[in-house]
């Protein structure tokens, strides 16, 4: 038979004792190979991927003829892997998939390495010559299967080649494991957390809150590092295993006295915070008893209180803010009405619509739960209407808002703000001579980094001539330096399209 140079236990592995069944591989071998094989491809990879010799690679290719029989009565994926030059990792150079069931990869392994790391048995076998079966490994496509390795030897008895048979035991692992599971749950968690007679548990001396088991009268049976750090901390002594935990921590007392068998609450007591879970198991033979679980949220506690205060410390900064603002407004409007020249009028009204972009900033932040955003949508939205429909304007304008919305921080929205009430303004102002009534389109786009805010209106067109304005100066010059961004003003068909792209997040 060709595979006399094979240990003798891969008959056994492949489940081929019986004498019929050697009779068959027998009379199976010394025929043709097999369509599944591909010799040359063997051969081809042998001579320019390893070291072996003519006479090795002749072995191989004639082992190689009774891949796919094995295959078949063994119901498994067969291989061959051969060292490569390196002698560090080995490479699949035949392989045979059964017939007789589904095979367990997709994909053709020929030519792939087998690195290591991933295969130990079959390197193993093909540095020491030894035999591995009922081996557990996990294919390249993840697949839970059971491994047997046997080496090849030439007529030296130097292994040259290691045969290999994996099956497909993925569902009997899956259903073993979740029976187990299911008939271990309360010990899973008890052993976990208390570890066995033998050893001492691990999960617990790594927590951070303080974890006591106690018995159903309070009785302490075991307490973690931290809860021994807690109980010298908090009244100066230790518990010993067998006293009574209450009587040392009153706090628990209804904690424990409770049926319940899982509870959550937060109390306070020696002046800090605890937020203190009960889990009661189930009554066993083993574990009789409760979980109490401790963890200090003074801190945390302390850190939301602060930030409470920050908070309103910030809204009540913001608040004055637009105060002052509005206040300086006032002046502004009361200075107009007792009487300015005629050409400085407009002067007045540009700086007093620009206060009062700024402070529409802070009304949003003030009108909203956030301390330092703002939703430029809502806040165009409010600049707009004040400009078009409560300003000085004897045309009849309207202005509608669409596209997406986009929360920024305040320091961009005031630059964003003023650059608003730039365009609006000079769309109110220049955009409509000589017409009646006009119409303004405030748009806003974004992608996955920018935000285009255009403003386009209906009017008689942009000149070039107005490009040296004052406005259009502090446009240009917030949207790069203040923004990070770039602005562009155009002429369309009808009207002029004012275009503002900014980053979304701040470039610092």
């Amino acid at each position: 038979m060709i595979i006399q140079n094979i240990d003798k236990h891969f008959l056994q592995v492949y489940n081929s004792n019986s004498l019929e069944e050697e009779f068959q591989l027998e009379q199976f071998t010394t025929g043709e190979s097999l369509t599944m094989i591909d010799i040359e491809e063997i051969e081809s990879l042998c001579k320019s991927k390893t070291n072996l010799e003519t006479s090795d690679i002749e072995k191989i290719k004639e082992v190689s003829k009774s891949m796919q029989l094995m295959a078949d009565l063994s119901k498994a994926n067969v291989f061959i892997d051969c060292l490569l030059t390196n002698e560090k990792h080995a490479i699949v150079v035949a392989e045979a998939a059964p017939t007789t069931v589904k095979s367990i990869y997709q994909n053709r392994v020929v030519g792939t390495i087998a690195y290591e790391t991933f295969e130990p048995a079959v390197l193993y076998c093909l540095q020491s010559g030894n035999a591995m079966t009922s081996n557990r490994a996990i294919t390249q496509e993840r697949k839970k299967v059971e491994q047997s390795v046997v080496p090849i030897f030439n007529d030296e008895n130097v292994v040259i080649g290691a045969l290999i048979m994996e099956k497909d035991i993925s569902e009997q692992v899956e259903d073993r494991e979740e029976l187990e599971a299911l008939s271990k749950t309360t010990e899973s968690l008890s052993g976990l957390l208390m570890g066995h007679s033998d050893q001492q548990p691990l999960v617990p001396e790594l927590m951070e809150e303080a974890l006591f088991f106690v018995g159903l009268e309070g009785e302490l049976l075991y307490s973690n590092p931290a809860a021994i750090n807690l109980l010298h901390e908090l009244k100066g002594t230790n518990c010993e295993y067998g006293e009574n935990l209450v009587e040392q921590l009153p706090i628990l007392t209804n904690i424990v006295e409770k049926e319940d068998e899982l509870l959550v609450t937060e109390m306070e007591a020696f002046d800090k915070t605890f937020k203190i879970k009960k889990i009661r198991l189930p009554l066993n033979e083993k574990y009789n008893g409760m979980f109490i679980i401790l963890r200090d949220l003074t801190d945390l506690r302390e850190k939301e209180k602060e930030l409470i205060i920050k908070s309103v410390a910030i809204k009540e900064i913001h608040h004055r803010v637009k105060n002052n603002l509005q206040t300086v407004a006032s002046l502004l409007r009361l200075q107009m009405r007792r009487g300015i020249p005629e050409e400085s009028k407009v002067y007045f009204l540009e700086s007093l619509n620009r206060i009062l972009s700024i402070a529409s900033v802070y009304e949003v932040i003030l009108s909203n739960s956030s301390i330092d955003e703002v939703d430029i949508y809502e806040l165009t939205e409010r600049i707009g209407d004040m400009l078009v429909y409560t300003g000085y304007s004897s045309k009849k304008i309207t202005i509608d808002y669409s596209g997406d919305s986009l929360t920024i921080e305040s320091g961009r929205a005031v630059s964003i703000a003023l650059i608003i009430n730039e365009l609006i303004q000079n769309c109110v102002n220049h955009a409509f001579e000589g017409k009646a009534r006009g119409h303004i389109d405030v748009i806003f786009n974004q992608d996955s980094r920018m935000m285009d805010v255009i403003v386009r209106d209906n009017g008689v067109g942009f000149k070039g001539k107005n490009t040296s304005s004052l406005g259009l100066d502090i446009v240009k010059r917030m949207a790069e330096h203040d923004l990070s961004g770039e602005f562009e003003i155009i002429g369309i068909e009808q009207g002029t399209e004012a275009k503002l792209r900014f980053p979304k997040e701040s470039r610092g």
